[in-house]
């Protein structure tokens, strides 16, 4: 270890607790000159009095409570998925999608076989079911019945898992996922625990924290460095599927009397 360097060590780690998130992506319009303008994903910012990485561009996310576990065991409900680290009774996929729902306003379900669109009719009805779960007020699995819906878990591509550092007060043990956004729904910030939001290649938004002027966290930086040179969503689904997510613990050291997160592997 470099001098000056040492391990942050707590003295007796948090249990991480388990969550997900979501990277929203789609086809980018594509420049002037006709070329593919890349994946764009969707950011929202945290709010700045959240408890946790305040005031930051992150994925839509959170954590997994036990109504998430509950609707992917109800029969019927969720479309089937493969074995591995988020089959279907963790809580992982259902969490992602309320999520998502609650922070981006995208729902990934079909009726039928036909996927979920809003439109004049449909867009304050699913409006109100949103408040309602950012109020706790229903769950996903009232929704879904309510309105005969299959909850598109089968369209969640399990892409990276991350736990926070050990030396952290509040730590988490999140699964994220990659989407693509449907068509028939926008998305948007709610508002509440988010105060903005965009679409963005992960190009500009990395160039724009290195400008200073959009905030990120660490594991998200690696994050959208791993979707740059993608054309379309196409190549990033091809890119990513028969994989598996390796799973980063980053570590803290200090150095020069200040905190470093590092990577695992990294000196």
């Amino acid at each position: 270890m470099p001098n000056g360097e040492q391990p942050v060590e707590p003295t007796q780690p948090v249990t991480a607790r388990p969550a997900s998130a979501t990277v929203l992506i789609r086809d980018g319009e594509g420049g002037s000159d006709g070329n593919a303008g890349g994946v764009e994903v969707f950011m929202v910012r945290r709010h700045v009095q959240s408890e946790f990485v305040p005031d930051v561009f992150v994925f839509p996310g959170g954590s997994v409570n036990a109504a998430d576990r509950a609707v992917e065991r109800a029969p019927h409900l969720c479309a089937p998925v493969g074995e591995g680290a988020t089959t279907l009774g963790s809580g992982f996929r259902a969490a992602a999608l309320r999520e998502m729902f609650e922070e981006a306003g995208v729902l990934l379900a079909r009726t039928g076989a036909t996927p979920l669109t809003f439109d004049a009719a449909t867009v304050a009805r699913y409006g109100a079911y949103r408040d309602q779960l950012n109020a706790r007020q229903s769950t996903l699995a009232q929704i879904a019945e309510r309105e005969g819906l299959t909850l598109a878990t089968d369209a969640l591509l399990h892409w990276a898992h991350w736990i926070t550092p050990e030396a952290w007060p509040k730590r988490f043990d999140t699964h994220f996922f990659l989407a693509a956004a449907p068509a028939g729904q926008q998305a948007a910030h709610d508002a509440l625990e988010t105060t903005d939001s965009v679409w963005i290649t992960p190009e500009d938004a990395l160039a724009s924290f290195e400008r200073g002027d959009f905030p990120l966290v660490f594991a998200t930086i690696h994050q959208l460095r791993d979707l740059t040179d993608l054309p379309d969503v196409a190549t990033a689904f091809a890119r990513f599927t028969n994989t598996t997510p390796r799973t980063i613990m980053p570590r803290v050291v200090q150095r020069d009397g200040a905190d470093v997160i590092l990577l695992p592997d990294e000196e």
